[in-house]
């Protein structure tokens, strides 16, 4: 499911997250992928603000940054949108062919777009027979074209070209159907947490049931350690994911950045529990099996112990390089180290083995 803009045979997978930006290559071989390239290069607080590009010139330049320290020379990229201005829905349509639903998509999704239906991108995907007899399932994606037009154009200034546009839901799944070998019978809900939004994607037998970008993630325990210790963002940031203070008072910060850590814990997993709960008492008789965490917000430290203790679910971590050999280059912690950050990027760079 995405936005085609032009064909190539090699494509580099770009994730612009609100945080950092991340490009991994991956190349076919015999024995299996391989993992050619990684960069990933940080963007500064509020280059990215809900989706809206604040600040291009540091966009651009970070994108350039991770291309150049990861060596890579491919210039074709896919990129993942997500957020308020991306609507996915499954829909459920009179039966037709491909090229008649070519025709009458635009007609047939204006009633479930909340925008202009002028000013979006639309793709679809068919599903397969629905539930009522002459009825299709098919998958609805709408991007607004000025979000869209922001990534082509941040991509282009960096000397790339957007050749797909993803959805990041979708690329986090095209990652754990690579290296997990999931159960096709089981429901699974992938949550990938990023800096400022969090996407979940219920897959049912292979397919996503449920897509919703919900406008939480990792910077929220930042900001909080930082109001609580009145710290720096790159002080607070590293001891969100367990960094040790550079203030003596070693006994009393720990304590306070635990307190902190907790009450965001409680609101960033009470927001995707809402999420979890309002697709399990709509789905008629699926029921979900396990969530797996992916994206920088999953690193937070006991975050899948308390996910599990509010959701009574199985909570596993996406490991998005586990069937991927890595070129001899790479050391193998830092790649154990980056590997939670990779899980939209690695699914872009899969796209072209797919397709």
């Amino acid at each position: 499911m995405a936005f085609s803009f032009g064909k190539s045979k090699s494509i580099v997978g770009l994730d612009i997250g609100s945080s950092s930006v991340k490009v991994v290559e991956l190349v076919k071989r015999s024995k299996g992928i391989e993992l050619q390239h990684v960069g990933i290069a940080p963007l500064p607080p509020e280059a990215i603000v809900q989706g809206a590009f604040l600040n291009s010139g540091a966009i651009v330049d970070a994108i350039a940054q991770a291309v150049d320290e990861a060596g890579i020379k491919t210039k074709n990229v896919a990129t993942a949108v997500s957020g308020h201005s991306v609507i996915v829905k499954k829909i459920s349509l009179p039966m037709m062919t491909r090229d008649e639903l070519e025709e009458s998509i635009r007609w047939e999704a204006e009633q479930y777009i909340p925008f202009d239906i002028n000013e979006v991108n639309l793709d679809f995907q068919i599903l397969e027979s629905g539930e009522a007899e002459g009825q299709m399932d098919v998958l609805l994606v709408a991007a607004k074209k000025d979000l869209i037009d922001d990534y082509v154009q941040v991509i282009s200034e960096a000397g790339l070209t957007a050749s797909v546009i993803d959805v990041a839901a979708f690329a986090v799944e095209n990652a754990f159907e690579a290296n997990c070998e999931p159960n096709p019978d089981e429901v699974v809900a992938l949550v990938n947490i990023g800096a400022q939004v969090v996407s979940i994607n219920i897959v049912d037998h292979g397919v996503p049931a449920f897509t919703r970008d919900v406008s939480t993630g990792g910077n929220v325990y930042t900001e909080e350690i930082q109001k609580a210790l009145s710290v720096g963002w790159d002080e607070a940031e590293r001891l969100k994911i367990g960094g040790g203070p550079d203030e003596e008072s070693q006994e009393v910060v720990p304590q306070e950045v635990e307190k902190a850590m907790r009450s965001v814990t409680e609101t960033v997993l009470g927001e995707i529990s809402r999420s979890l709960d309002f697709f399990s008492a709509t789905a008629a008789e699926a029921r979900i099996g396990k969530v797996v965490l992916s994206g920088g917000g999953s690193r937070v430290s006991g975050l899948d112990a308390a996910f599990q203790g509010k959701t009574n679910l199985p909570v596993e971590m996406l490991n998005p390089l586990a069937r991927v050999i890595p070129s001899s280059k790479f050391d193998q912690q830092y790649l154990d180290q980056v590997a939670p950050l990779l899980g939209v990027s690695v699914g872009l760079g899969l796209r072209r083995m797919d397709d």
